[in-house]
């Protein structure tokens, strides 16, 4: 038995793993209807009747301008954001027309300024149409392409040559110039209203949104499958990129620290800087450590265009294979979205939830892990450390340690990045502090990166069924897989577990 039946695959409902079925489309209105203007839409059934409906975009008809169908930009629907595409409301009532039951819009949708441009319709049986695809939105969330959408090509393209013409004249600045230059721009950087900074919470309440939608149309609660293995509700992972040979030789004096404290954690090496000893790698991945690979040379331009990327790519598939790296992070976290699968690791983590400090700012909205392709990305979550210390002034670990309890409430992953090149009393200091902090926190799951990403895909792989008693987890994740319910407010927080054990959903 499914909850659900979806006249198409829904990326929403498959990431969080919520159990539905494809339903045979014909006979079924709302699945395969090309009403007036052509509009092709998803409709998500519940068991008891009600559904969910929105449009589904193709290319074609995203480019078919001029009758005012849809917009492109950010939307704003009560307090979400919506970065994506949205279908008018004379294209919307003209689909409705062909559907059971009566309709009526009962939420606009506005734009920047407050004018609403469409509306969110409910019927008389309990259905609504969203007049937004809530996984273009989400993918628009994790891939940053709400950049585009919200600002200018122009803005984009000069933030980009700004970054390669800073890259190339960087090696010619002195080292206290360019932390000069970082503080006094930071002012600037801080002011970004968009991903705030340090907690930026509009996916996920997008996410707690479309819960709430399917709580309602269910009736009842909804099973989805927990973020992390076996007991654990949260994660705490730890990371360092290892800069220049000042670096290097710091790394067994932070890594005597983690394994005082029972941890361990990725090192990543930029193999064409400096050299890294094969006999070095060897023993810390002896003793538990992982090693990945953190660009090329360090000089900013790895991902600076196609042609770039594929010239170097065969040199850092070398050191990847060389060192059994399944990571890998780009120099300050440069990124693109349609070439970061093409670099042939495992995972990526590259990307921050939100960074307005970093040469390219932005971030992906998430504290949880997610897909680009077939490449997992593990975002950063946690302030970087040479932003707090060296370009903000920070004196100790409280900015990691409001963070980490933020996201330890909120069941997402920790994610940190030291780099042992900057290391001064102020930093190790606080590092040591942040390690004992949690250390001891049996709730959270300290894996390494390469694990949450064996886990994700696990986790991906698997699905939730009903065997008659109450839902169970099958497939790869089976035996360490949690099954939640959604409450009535439908956040994903811990309070849940009370309700799983009263419905007898239990752990599978």
């Amino acid at each position: 038995m499914s909850m659900f039946a979806a006249s198409d695959r829904c990326g929403f409902l498959d990431y969080f793993k919520i159990p539905y079925e494809l339903a045979d489309s014909t006979g079924d209105e709302g699945a395969d209807v090309h009403a007036p203007g052509s509009l092709r839409y998803t409709t998500i059934r519940s068991n008891r009747g009600p559904s969910l409906c929105w449009p589904r975009f193709s290319e074609s008809s995203l480019t078919d301008k001029g009758r005012g169908r849809h917009r492109s930009g950010l939307f704003f629907f009560d307090s979400l954001r919506l970065y994506g595409h949205i279908v008018a409301d004379s294209l919307v009532t003209s689909v409705l027309r062909s559907l059971q039951g009566h309709w009526t819009a009962v939420q606009a949708v506005t734009d920047a300024q407050g004018k609403s441009i469409a509306s969110v319709w409910r019927s008389d049986d309990g259905s609504y149409f969203f007049p937004f695809d809530p996984d273009e939105i989400i993918h628009n969330y994790w891939s940053e392409s709400y950049q585009q959408l919200a600002g200018s090509r122009a803005l984009g393209t000069a933030k980009r040559l700004a970054r390669r013409t800073y890259y190339r004249v960087k090696p010619a600045l002195p080292r206290s110039f360019q932390i000069g230059a970082r503080r006094a721009f930071s002012v600037f950087q801080a002011r970004s209203s968009f991903p705030r900074w340090p907690i930026e919470t509009a996916l996920h309440d997008f996410y707690d949104f479309l819960f709430d939608a399917l709580h309602e149309i269910a009736g009842g609660p909804v099973p989805w499958l927990h973020w992390w293995p076996e007991q654990y509700a949260w994660a705490f992972v730890l990371t360092h990129d290892v800069e220049t040979s000042i670096g290097y030789r710091e790394v067994q004096r932070v890594a005597s620290l983690e394994t005082a404290a029972g941890m361990r954690s990725s090192w990543n090496f930029v193999p064409a800087r400096y050299t890294v000893d094969d006999t070095f790698v060897a023993e810390l991945k002896k003793a538990g450590f992982e090693v990945g690979v953190h660009g090329l040379h360090h000089d900013g331009r790895d991902l600076a265009s196609l042609r770039i990327l594929l010239e170097r790519l065969p040199a850092i598939r070398s050191y990847a294979q060389r060192w059994g790296a399944a990571g890998f992070r780009s120099p300050a976290t440069n990124r693109v979205w349609e070439w970061m699968p093409l670099l042939g690791f495992d995972y990526d983590t590259s990307y921050p939830d939100t960074d307005p400090f970093e040469p390219q700012g932005g971030g992906c909205c998430t504290w949880l892990p997610y897909f680009n392709r077939d490449l997992v990305e593990l975002p950063i979550t946690l302030p970087q450390d040479h932003t707090l210390f060296a370009i903000l002034g920070h004196d100790d670990e409280r900015a990691w340690r409001e963070k980490a309890d933020f996201l330890r409430e909120r069941e997402g992953m920790a994610l940190v990045i030291m780099h042992p090149d900057y290391i001064g009393d102020r930093n190790l200091e606080a590092y040591e502090s942040l390690l004992e902090l949690y250390a001891g926190d049996e709730t959270a799951w300290k894996p390494l990166p390469r694990d949450v990403s064996s886990w994700w895909r696990r986790r991906a792989a698997s699905r939730i069924r009903w065997d008659n008693e109450r839902w169970t987890v099958v497939g790869p994740a089976a035996g360490q897989a949690t099954v939640r319910l959604t409450g009535s407010a439908a956040h994903i927080k811990t309070a849940d577990v009370a309700a799983i054990k009263d419905a007898d959903a239990g752990d599978d």
